[in-house]
Protein backbone atom coordinates (compact mmCIF):
# COMPACT_ATOMS: atom_id res chain seq x y z
CA UNK A 1 0.00 0.00 0.00
CA UNK A 2 1.55 3.02 -1.10
CA UNK A 3 2.80 5.91 1.67
CA UNK A 4 0.36 9.11 1.56
CA UNK A 5 2.08 12.11 0.10
CA UNK A 6 0.95 14.33 3.30
CA UNK A 7 2.54 11.69 6.04
CA UNK A 8 5.66 11.94 3.00
CA UNK A 9 6.01 16.21 3.07
CA UNK A 10 5.51 15.68 6.94
CA UNK A 11 8.70 13.08 7.03
CA UNK A 12 10.92 15.07 5.33
CA UNK A 13 10.05 18.77 7.35
CA UNK A 14 10.82 16.53 10.34
CA UNK A 15 14.15 15.26 8.66
CA UNK A 16 15.24 18.52 7.24
CA UNK A 17 13.91 20.43 10.96
CA UNK A 18 16.40 17.62 12.36
CA UNK A 19 19.66 18.09 10.04
CA UNK A 20 18.85 22.32 10.13
CA UNK A 21 19.36 21.82 13.92
CA UNK A 22 22.04 19.52 14.43
CA UNK A 23 23.71 21.81 11.31
CA UNK A 24 23.63 24.70 13.76
CA UNK A 25 24.57 22.42 16.81
CA UNK A 26 28.11 21.83 14.98
CA UNK A 27 28.46 25.41 13.63
CA UNK A 28 28.24 26.29 17.37
CA UNK A 29 30.48 23.58 18.41
CA UNK A 30 33.19 24.32 15.64
CA UNK A 31 33.31 28.13 16.51
CA UNK A 32 37.04 28.30 17.42
CA UNK A 33 37.90 27.09 14.20
CA UNK A 34 34.82 28.67 11.87
CA UNK A 35 35.10 32.34 13.22
CA UNK A 36 38.80 33.08 11.81
CA UNK A 37 37.69 31.64 8.80
CA UNK A 38 34.64 33.06 8.34
CA UNK A 39 36.19 36.75 9.12
CA UNK A 40 38.99 36.22 6.83
CA UNK A 41 36.43 35.63 4.14
CA UNK A 42 34.74 38.67 4.60
CA UNK A 43 38.12 40.58 4.70
CA UNK A 44 38.88 38.23 1.36
CA UNK A 45 35.69 39.92 0.11
CA UNK A 46 35.69 43.48 1.06
CA UNK A 47 39.40 43.65 0.01
CA UNK A 48 39.10 41.52 -3.61
CA UNK A 49 38.40 44.23 -5.52
CA UNK A 50 40.83 46.02 -4.57
CA UNK A 51 43.35 43.65 -5.88
CA UNK A 52 41.95 43.18 -8.70
CA UNK A 53 41.60 46.42 -9.97
CA UNK A 54 45.72 46.88 -9.06
CA UNK A 55 46.05 43.96 -10.51
CA UNK A 56 45.66 45.64 -13.74
CA UNK A 57 48.11 47.89 -13.64
CA UNK A 58 50.51 46.11 -11.61
CA UNK A 59 52.15 42.55 -11.64
CA UNK A 60 49.85 40.40 -9.24
CA UNK A 61 52.39 39.66 -6.83
CA UNK A 62 52.62 43.60 -5.74
CA UNK A 63 49.06 43.91 -6.33
CA UNK A 64 48.46 41.24 -3.42
CA UNK A 65 51.08 43.32 -1.32
CA UNK A 66 49.85 46.69 -1.67
CA UNK A 67 46.10 45.34 -0.33
CA UNK A 68 47.55 43.22 2.17
CA UNK A 69 49.82 45.73 3.30
CA UNK A 70 46.91 48.44 3.28
CA UNK A 71 44.16 46.24 5.19
CA UNK A 72 46.74 46.09 7.84
CA UNK A 73 47.71 49.67 7.91
CA UNK A 74 43.15 49.97 8.57
CA UNK A 75 43.58 47.45 11.30
CA UNK A 76 46.49 49.55 12.83
CA UNK A 77 45.24 52.92 12.61
CA UNK A 78 41.50 51.78 13.64
CA UNK A 79 43.08 50.14 16.68
CA UNK A 80 45.45 53.40 17.32
CA UNK A 81 42.11 55.15 17.77
CA UNK A 82 40.63 52.81 19.79
CA UNK A 83 43.17 52.43 22.13
CA UNK A 84 44.27 56.74 21.99
CA UNK A 85 40.59 57.39 22.91
CA UNK A 86 40.73 54.71 25.77
CA UNK A 87 44.19 55.83 27.49
CA UNK A 88 42.96 59.37 27.42
CA UNK A 89 40.03 59.23 29.23
CA UNK A 90 41.30 55.89 31.28
CA UNK A 91 43.99 57.39 33.93
CA UNK A 92 41.18 60.12 34.54
CA UNK A 93 38.77 57.49 34.83
CA UNK A 94 40.46 55.09 37.29
CA UNK A 95 41.81 57.85 39.49
CA UNK A 96 38.19 59.42 40.11
CA UNK A 97 36.85 55.69 40.54
CA UNK A 98 36.15 56.12 44.13
CA UNK A 99 34.05 59.22 43.78
CA UNK A 100 31.74 57.08 41.62
CA UNK A 101 31.99 54.67 44.25
CA UNK A 102 31.14 57.10 46.76
CA UNK A 103 28.13 58.36 44.42
CA UNK A 104 26.69 54.52 44.29
CA UNK A 105 26.92 54.40 48.50
CA UNK A 106 25.15 57.84 48.36
CA UNK A 107 22.47 57.00 46.25
CA UNK A 108 22.29 53.26 48.23
CA UNK A 109 21.69 55.55 51.23
CA UNK A 110 18.95 57.23 50.38
CA UNK A 111 16.71 54.49 48.83
CA UNK A 112 17.78 53.35 52.13
CA UNK A 113 15.88 56.01 53.94
CA UNK A 114 13.04 55.53 52.04
CA UNK A 115 12.31 52.29 52.65
CA UNK A 116 14.13 50.73 49.50
CA UNK A 117 16.64 48.70 50.53
CA UNK A 118 18.89 47.55 47.26
CA UNK A 119 22.17 47.03 48.72
CA UNK A 120 22.34 43.74 48.89
CA UNK A 121 21.31 43.02 45.57
CA UNK A 122 23.45 45.78 43.98
CA UNK A 123 26.23 46.15 45.92
CA UNK A 124 28.61 43.30 45.14
CA UNK A 125 27.88 44.18 40.90
CA UNK A 126 29.17 47.69 41.47
CA UNK A 127 32.43 47.46 42.80
CA UNK A 128 35.54 48.87 41.82
CA UNK A 129 37.64 45.60 42.34
CA UNK A 130 35.15 43.87 39.52
CA UNK A 131 35.80 46.53 37.28
CA UNK A 132 39.72 46.38 37.75
CA UNK A 133 39.26 42.49 37.68
CA UNK A 134 37.82 42.98 34.36
CA UNK A 135 40.43 45.15 32.89
CA UNK A 136 42.58 42.45 33.75
CA UNK A 137 41.05 39.28 32.27
CA UNK A 138 40.73 41.44 28.62
CA UNK A 139 44.37 42.67 29.18
CA UNK A 140 44.69 38.52 29.82
CA UNK A 141 43.74 37.59 26.64
CA UNK A 142 45.88 40.09 24.53
CA UNK A 143 47.89 37.49 23.38
CA UNK A 144 45.19 34.90 22.60
CA UNK A 145 43.54 37.72 20.49
CA UNK A 146 47.03 38.58 18.73
CA UNK A 147 47.14 34.97 18.15
CA UNK A 148 43.71 34.95 16.65
CA UNK A 149 44.43 37.70 14.09
CA UNK A 150 47.63 35.98 12.97
CA UNK A 151 45.92 33.37 12.10
CA UNK A 152 43.35 35.39 10.07
CA UNK A 153 45.61 37.42 8.60
CA UNK A 154 47.31 34.32 7.10
CA UNK A 155 43.91 33.14 5.58
CA UNK A 156 43.53 36.33 3.79
CA UNK A 157 46.73 36.40 2.39
CA UNK A 158 46.26 32.73 0.96
CA UNK A 159 42.47 33.49 -0.11
CA UNK A 160 43.78 36.05 -2.02
CA UNK A 161 46.45 34.28 -3.67
CA UNK A 162 44.27 31.59 -4.37
CA UNK A 163 41.11 33.49 -5.71
CA UNK A 164 42.58 33.86 -9.56
CA UNK A 165 43.23 30.11 -9.40
CA UNK A 166 39.90 29.28 -8.21
CA UNK A 167 38.78 31.32 -10.75
CA UNK A 168 40.67 29.59 -13.86
CA UNK A 169 39.99 26.19 -11.93
CA UNK A 170 35.68 27.22 -12.11
CA UNK A 171 36.41 28.20 -15.69
CA UNK A 172 37.88 24.80 -16.96
CA UNK A 173 34.96 22.95 -15.17
CA UNK A 174 32.42 20.95 -17.90
CA UNK A 175 29.33 22.56 -15.54
CA UNK A 176 29.56 26.15 -17.26
CA UNK A 177 26.17 26.60 -15.42
CA UNK A 178 27.42 25.90 -11.93
CA UNK A 179 31.23 28.30 -12.42
CA UNK A 180 29.23 31.04 -13.98
CA UNK A 181 26.58 31.05 -10.52
CA UNK A 182 29.29 30.76 -8.46
CA UNK A 183 30.96 33.59 -10.17
CA UNK A 184 28.33 35.83 -10.07
CA UNK A 185 27.45 34.43 -6.46
CA UNK A 186 31.76 35.81 -5.26
CA UNK A 187 30.85 38.90 -7.51
CA UNK A 188 27.62 40.42 -5.78
CA UNK A 189 28.45 39.04 -2.22
CA UNK A 190 31.92 41.26 -2.73
CA UNK A 191 29.80 43.83 -4.21
CA UNK A 192 27.37 44.07 -1.14
CA UNK A 193 30.17 43.74 1.72
CA UNK A 194 31.81 46.38 0.42
CA UNK A 195 28.43 48.94 0.93
CA UNK A 196 27.58 47.32 3.69
CA UNK A 197 31.05 48.40 5.06
CA UNK A 198 30.08 51.94 3.83
CA UNK A 199 26.62 51.53 4.97
CA UNK A 200 28.48 50.89 8.55
CA UNK A 201 31.08 53.76 8.14
CA UNK A 202 28.77 56.57 7.37
CA UNK A 203 26.15 55.64 10.51
CA UNK A 204 29.70 55.28 12.67
CA UNK A 205 30.53 58.70 11.49
CA UNK A 206 27.37 60.08 12.37
CA UNK A 207 26.81 58.13 15.84
CA UNK A 208 30.83 59.52 16.80
CA UNK A 209 30.18 63.42 15.40
CA UNK A 210 26.39 63.14 17.60
CA UNK A 211 28.28 61.83 20.65
CA UNK A 212 30.99 64.75 20.37
CA UNK A 213 28.02 67.10 20.30
CA UNK A 214 26.54 65.88 23.43
CA UNK A 215 29.72 65.71 25.37
CA UNK A 216 30.17 69.12 24.14
CA UNK A 217 27.05 70.59 25.12
CA UNK A 218 26.92 68.62 28.06
CA UNK A 219 30.60 70.26 29.17
CA UNK A 220 31.79 66.82 29.72
CA UNK A 221 35.87 66.48 29.84
CA UNK A 222 37.50 64.42 26.68
CA UNK A 223 34.52 64.99 23.95
CA UNK A 224 36.71 64.27 20.47
CA UNK A 225 37.84 61.06 22.56
CA UNK A 226 34.56 59.84 23.32
CA UNK A 227 32.83 60.66 19.67
CA UNK A 228 36.09 58.94 18.19
CA UNK A 229 35.20 55.81 20.83
CA UNK A 230 31.76 56.06 19.78
CA UNK A 231 32.40 55.75 15.99
CA UNK A 232 35.11 52.50 16.61
CA UNK A 233 32.93 50.97 18.93
CA UNK A 234 29.50 51.17 16.78
CA UNK A 235 31.32 48.98 14.52
CA UNK A 236 30.19 46.20 16.65
CA UNK A 237 26.27 46.02 16.66
CA UNK A 238 24.60 46.89 19.65
CA UNK A 239 27.53 45.60 22.26
CA UNK A 240 29.38 48.23 21.10
CA UNK A 241 26.65 51.04 21.08
CA UNK A 242 26.22 49.94 24.77
CA UNK A 243 29.73 49.64 26.15
CA UNK A 244 30.35 53.62 24.18
CA UNK A 245 27.12 54.67 25.72
CA UNK A 246 28.15 53.70 29.46
CA UNK A 247 31.83 54.49 29.67
CA UNK A 248 31.38 58.66 29.28
CA UNK A 249 27.80 58.56 31.36
CA UNK A 250 29.84 56.95 34.13
CA UNK A 251 32.39 59.25 33.79
CA UNK A 252 29.77 62.01 33.87
CA UNK A 253 28.54 60.82 37.15
CA UNK A 254 32.17 61.28 38.50
CA UNK A 255 32.78 64.64 36.86
CA UNK A 256 29.48 66.50 37.37
CA UNK A 257 28.43 67.68 40.55
CA UNK A 258 24.82 67.63 40.27
CA UNK A 259 23.09 64.64 38.77
CA UNK A 260 20.70 66.18 36.53
CA UNK A 261 23.58 67.23 34.01
CA UNK A 262 24.97 63.58 34.08
CA UNK A 263 21.55 61.90 33.76
CA UNK A 264 20.59 64.24 31.15
CA UNK A 265 24.28 63.15 29.06
CA UNK A 266 22.84 59.52 29.80
CA UNK A 267 19.62 60.18 28.25
CA UNK A 268 21.04 61.95 25.13
CA UNK A 269 23.43 59.04 24.59
CA UNK A 270 20.96 56.60 24.48
CA UNK A 271 18.82 58.33 22.67
CA UNK A 272 21.62 58.80 19.56
CA UNK A 273 22.02 54.79 20.31
CA UNK A 274 18.46 54.16 19.73
CA UNK A 275 17.29 55.98 16.90
CA UNK A 276 20.96 55.59 15.01
CA UNK A 277 20.87 52.07 16.16
CA UNK A 278 17.26 50.62 16.26
CA UNK A 279 15.83 52.68 13.40
CA UNK A 280 18.08 54.36 11.12
CA UNK A 281 20.87 52.12 10.32
CA UNK A 282 18.69 48.85 10.27
CA UNK A 283 15.94 50.69 7.36
CA UNK A 284 19.93 52.09 5.66
CA UNK A 285 20.94 48.65 5.74
CA UNK A 286 18.18 47.09 4.46
CA UNK A 287 17.07 49.62 1.88
CA UNK A 288 20.50 49.63 0.90
CA UNK A 289 21.41 45.50 0.32
CA UNK A 290 17.68 44.60 0.14
CA UNK A 291 17.61 42.70 3.48
CA UNK A 292 14.21 43.22 5.83
CA UNK A 293 14.96 45.49 9.14
CA UNK A 294 13.90 42.69 11.13
CA UNK A 295 16.44 40.10 9.39
CA UNK A 296 19.37 42.67 10.19
CA UNK A 297 18.74 42.78 13.81
CA UNK A 298 17.93 39.32 14.29
CA UNK A 299 21.01 38.16 12.22
CA UNK A 300 22.59 40.27 14.78
CA UNK A 301 21.03 38.73 17.83
CA UNK A 302 21.26 35.03 16.66
CA UNK A 303 24.62 35.35 15.54
CA UNK A 304 26.08 36.70 18.52
CA UNK A 305 24.18 33.79 20.42
CA UNK A 306 26.07 31.40 18.15
CA UNK A 307 29.47 32.77 18.34
CA UNK A 308 29.79 36.07 20.53
CA UNK A 309 31.46 39.18 19.75
CA UNK A 310 32.22 38.07 16.40
CA UNK A 311 29.23 36.58 15.94
CA UNK A 312 27.72 39.88 16.39
CA UNK A 313 30.34 41.91 13.89
CA UNK A 314 29.93 39.11 11.09
CA UNK A 315 26.00 38.29 11.88
CA UNK A 316 24.74 40.49 8.99
CA UNK A 317 27.36 39.68 6.55
CA UNK A 318 27.03 36.21 7.24
CA UNK A 319 23.25 36.70 6.32
CA UNK A 320 24.00 39.17 3.09
CA UNK A 321 25.72 36.16 1.72
CA UNK A 322 23.13 33.55 2.44
CA UNK A 323 20.36 35.55 0.72
CA UNK A 324 23.12 36.63 -2.21
CA UNK A 325 23.27 31.91 -2.62
CA UNK A 326 19.56 31.88 -2.54
CA UNK A 327 18.68 34.88 -4.72
CA UNK A 328 21.06 33.22 -7.24
CA UNK A 329 19.59 29.84 -7.12
CA UNK A 330 15.99 29.98 -8.78
CA UNK A 331 14.75 26.86 -6.43
CA UNK A 332 16.07 29.37 -3.56
CA UNK A 333 14.81 32.86 -4.57
CA UNK A 334 11.71 32.48 -2.62
CA UNK A 335 13.99 32.61 0.94
CA UNK A 336 15.66 35.89 -0.81
CA UNK A 337 12.05 37.35 -1.61
CA UNK A 338 10.92 36.46 1.34
CA UNK A 339 13.53 38.04 3.96
CA UNK A 340 14.71 40.54 1.51
CA UNK A 341 13.22 43.96 2.00
CA UNK A 342 10.51 45.32 -0.26
CA UNK A 343 12.91 47.02 -2.61
CA UNK A 344 15.16 43.91 -3.57
CA UNK A 345 13.74 43.39 -7.51
CA UNK A 346 14.62 47.37 -8.00
CA UNK A 347 17.55 47.49 -6.08
CA UNK A 348 18.44 43.91 -8.54
CA UNK A 349 17.43 46.17 -11.63
CA UNK A 350 19.69 49.25 -10.45
CA UNK A 351 22.50 46.73 -9.82
CA UNK A 352 22.08 44.91 -13.43
CA UNK A 353 22.00 48.62 -14.93
CA UNK A 354 25.40 49.64 -13.28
Amino acid sequence: MPEPAGSRRGVTIVTSLIFVILLLLAIRWAGGFLKPVALALFIIAVTWPIKNALQKFMPSILALALTVISTIVVFVIFATLVIWGFSRVATSFVEAAWQLQAAYQGAVTWFGDKGISIASSLSDVFNVSLVVRTVRQITGQASTTLSFWLVVLAYVVLGLTEVDHLRKKLDVINQPGFASTALRIAHETARKFGRYMLVRTEMSAITGFLFWGAATLTGLDYPIEWGVIAFALNYIPFIGSVIATVFPSLYGVIQFENWETALMLFASLNLIQFIIGNYVEPMVSGSTLSISPFVVVFSIFFWTFMWGLFGTFLGVPITIALLTVCEQIPSLNWIAELLGGGSRKKARRGASQT
